[in-house]
């Protein structure tokens, strides 16, 4: 999405005016409030009595139509942009539909602002940390906090009740500059994150109608996304050619699982092609997909002026007003932007559009708006409206992002007896690093202005006396401080490091070319372990992975930490987890790949499979065949975990029909997971004893994955279920997983079918390996 700042510049924004618009969209204050924006309030208008679209005895669709029916085509064009006008004669009031909540409630996007009523609202950890996690549960507690600050300001008039979060497209890439807002890299746990996302955010308390939303969540960007601007190559001119076998079983399942599972409100399309159409001209994708396959109950909204972009930057129509026709008719709903305010009745004119179709445009729109409330009336007698100032930036709120920095983390490297420390014996910590005490960059991008910031070097400094160094001026490190580090380090009893990038080097627009830490960080790093009195704890802030094999392989760097952007509360957090008040169990949602992929790998080639003739190793751990620093799914802990599955089938059998082909074929490999064989619900149970061997009680996310047999190009391995678990020292305990044949163990196919393979699979969880075999 472009920044509200950006006005459609989008090759030299990123270029002359990042600086400035990344300071001004923080700190964006207003200092005069409005009251919340509603229509059909009869203590303001008692005529909208007579309205039926204000009259709440009446269903939603009949509301709906009411309003539609009393509109000319004017008043229709005004309500298919984000900047949607009023309709005074009416009694509706403009709304501004564009406000985002990546991970926390953001002033980026002209819906929300921050007062000296409202400074600030809870900053939670950039999504790629929290996914690390593997907790469903925290990704819909922070939703539900998320909505309820977005309440209390939308009462206040600072916020709409429209949010164009999360995202929830493939990390596909290393180098990709918005990694850093997804879930990461496997389609399970970005659908899980998604969906459990939209219903913190979109649930109503009681959710007595499942219908009501509490505010309105949008997944984006749909869809094969994930290339910003790399080595020429930006996001407004790039057609991604994508097999229909990648779509299907990697980019299109978070979104699929938002709409279905989650409910969401509303879908994105994206500035990039696929295939050779704009995605939010493409009629198969938006009325097709996500409309008619998944039935989408809501609004599809273009990414900021992709609608121009598709016209202006990729020629895909000779005329704006032929533009204009083919993303309403392809299904888009509503514009971020200007253009079809400006070329949508002129379309209309020359016949390109029927009035009927900005009418299906519209009552998509306006039954989001009626599912909010927003035509019921004074919001403070509605529910919710007892929320205001006293429900941001709580107490419990702060906690729980600092929790959720905590459950993130991911130690990636101990040397036996290096952390914990224990503060009792430490007498001095050198803290050296330029990320140790930053503050806006451990919140990342789509970020808001947070209730408070505790600093790397605050938190640690909370436990015991510290030395600080910057080490380096910035994060490029162009000239650092070895000498006076190394002098530092030499009389520390510990030395922390605190290093990784920030947005100057990462984010929209802007996509990684090297993954390695920049210019002299990691000579500081190798120079000061080889000097440092005590243990060396490194500790990366990015939203990428790293070519670290230099300190994964130095015995001088006993421990390693990667704390992604953790957040406002992030270094009480990172404190937590060095100290050892708290027993990390994050675990990496993304591959750390070695430098030398990037010279296989072009960023602009989609195909997740490796091509071995071509030297192309494939993307992602699910089909990658190289060397990785770290793997998906690595994460130490201060305990002990084992695993063994105590009861498992060993065969397990498809019913198929007496006249069906596989049934009289001897080299039959798979059966397609077509409804009527699914509905039969072929489900086995795996009964799982999890151990916790050390006397450090923690947290532990048990990863299910399943490799399946060597069919179509299938996945060397995939993850079929996650659970977050809780074990005091030296216990244990059984869990239990639900194996869905058709939903966890099919694959798809060279042509895009859902299969069930047909043959040994192999299960496994951390160490431990099951085989079982499927037939028919």
């Amino acid at each position: 999405m472009i920044s509200v700042f950006e006005n459609r510049a989008p090759k030299v924004f990123f270029i002359l005016g990042f600086l400035i618009c990344f300071s001004l969209i923080s700190v964006r204050v207003v200092g005069q409030v409005s009251p919340a924006v509603s229509a059909c309030d009869a203590t303001k208008d008692r005529k909208v009595v007579h309205y039926g679209f204000c009259n709440a005895s009446l269903g939603r669709d009949a509301r709906v139509a009411d309003l539609v029916r009393r509109l000319t085509l004017q008043e229709k064009i005004l309500n298919i942009v984000n900047g949607a006008g009023n309709i005074s004669r009416l009694g509706i009031p403009k709304y501004e539909w564009w406000s985002e909540a990546l991970h926390g409630v953001s002033n980026v996007g002209p819906g929300t602002n921050f007062s000296s009523l409202v400074p600030g609202a809870t900053s939670f950890p950039q999504v790629i940390l929290t996914a690390a996690s593997f907790n469903t549960s925290l990704f819909e507690a922070i939703g539900k906090v998320v909505s309820t600050e977005a309440r209390a300001m939308y009462n206040v008039g600072l916020a709409g009740l429209t949010f164009w979060s999360p995202n929830v497209n493939i990390f596909r890439d290393p180098r990709w500059g918005r990694g850093q807002e997804t879930p990461g890299e496997d389609p399970l746990l970005s659908s899980k994150y998604g969906s459990s996302y939209v219903k913190g955010l979109q649930q109503t308390d009681d959710n007595a109608d499942p219908s009501r939303l509490k505010v309105a969540a949008c997944c984006k960007h749909y869809t094969a996304y994930d290339l910003d601007n790399w080595k020429g190559v930006d996001r407004y001119h790039f057609n991604a050619v994508v097999t229909q076998q990648d779509m299907d079983d990697t980019f299109d399942p978070p979104f699929k699982s938002c709409v279905i599972d989650g409910n969401v409100a509303s879908v994105m399309c994206s500035y990039n092609q696929v295939n050779g159409k704009p995605t939010c001209a493409d009629p198969h994708r938006l009325a097709g997909v996500i409309r008619g396959q998944w039935k989408l109950n809501g609004y599809i909204v273009s990414d900021c002026d992709s609608v121009e972009v598709f016209f202006d930057d990729q020629h895909y129509t000779k005329t704006p007003e032929q533009a204009a026709a083919k993303a309403i008719l392809a299904g888009l709903d509503l514009n971020c932007g200007s253009f079809l305010g400006q070329h949508t009745a002129a379309a209309v004119k020359k016949g390109l559009l029927k009035e009927s179709d900005i009418d299906n445009a519209i009552t998509n729109n306006f039954a989001t708006l009626m599912r909010l409330g927003f035509f019921d009336g004074d919001p403070r007698k509605q529910p919710y409206g007892k929320l205001g100032p006293k429900d941001v930036c709580t107490a419990e709120n702060q906690e729980l992002a600092r929790d959720a920095a905590r459950q993130g983390i991911v130690l990636l490297k101990n040397t036996a007896g290096s952390l914990p420390l224990s503060p009792a014996a430490i007498k001095t910590l050198a803290v050296i690093g330029p990320n140790a005490n930053v503050t806006k960059t451990m919140i990342g991008n789509y970020e808001g202005i947070p209730c408070k910031y505790t600093t790397p070097l605050q938190g640690l400094t909370a436990s015991v006396a510290t030395k600080y160094l910057p080490g380096c001026s910035n994060v490029t490190c162009g000239n650092a401080q070895v000498k006076e580090a190394k002098k530092l380090a030499a009389t520390a009893d510990a030395t922390v490091l605190v290093m990784g990038i920030d947005q100057s080097l990462e984010r929209e627009s802007f996509d990684r070319v090297d993954l390695r830490l920049p210019g002299q960080q990691p000579l500081l790093i190798k120079e000061v372990a080889k000097v440092a009195k005590g243990p060396v704890i490194l500790v990366i802030m990015s939203g990428g992975g790293f070519d670290i094999s230099f300190a994964k392989h130095n015995d001088k760097v006993a421990s390693i930490l990667w704390v992604g952007y953790p957040g406002e509360a992030g270094g009480a957090a990172i404190a937590d987890v060095i100290f050892g008040y708290y027993n990390p169990s994050g675990r990496l949602p993304m591959t750390w790949y070695p430098q030398s992929y990037l010279d296989k790998v072009p960023m602009t080639n989609m195909n997740m499979r490796p091509d071995p003739p071509k030297g192309y190793p494939g993307r992602t751990y699910r089909f990658y065949t190289g060397e990785t620093i770290y793997s998906f799914g690595h994460g130490l802990s201060y305990s002990k975990f084992s695993h063994k599955i105590v009861k498992a089938p060993q065969t397990v059998s498809i019913p198929l029909d007496d006249d069906h082909v596989c049934r009289h074929l001897l080299d039959c490999n798979s059966v397609e997971a077509v409804e009527q064989l699914c509905k039969k619900s072929v489900t086995f149970d795996i009964h799982l004893r999890v151990q916790n061997k050390a006397r450090h009680g923690g947290s532990h996310s048990v990863l299910l994955f399943v490799t399946p047999p060597s069919v179509h190009n299938s996945p060397r391995k995939h993850l079929i279920g996650f659970e977050k678990i809780s074990l005091k020292g030296k216990s244990g305990t059984l869990m239990r997983f639900k194996v869905d044949v058709c939903k966890d163990l099919s694959v798809v196919d060279e042509l895009g079918r859902r299969k069930i393979a047909l043959g040994q699979y192999v299960l496994h969880v951390g160490n431990f390996k099951h085989t079982l075999s499927l037939r028919i």
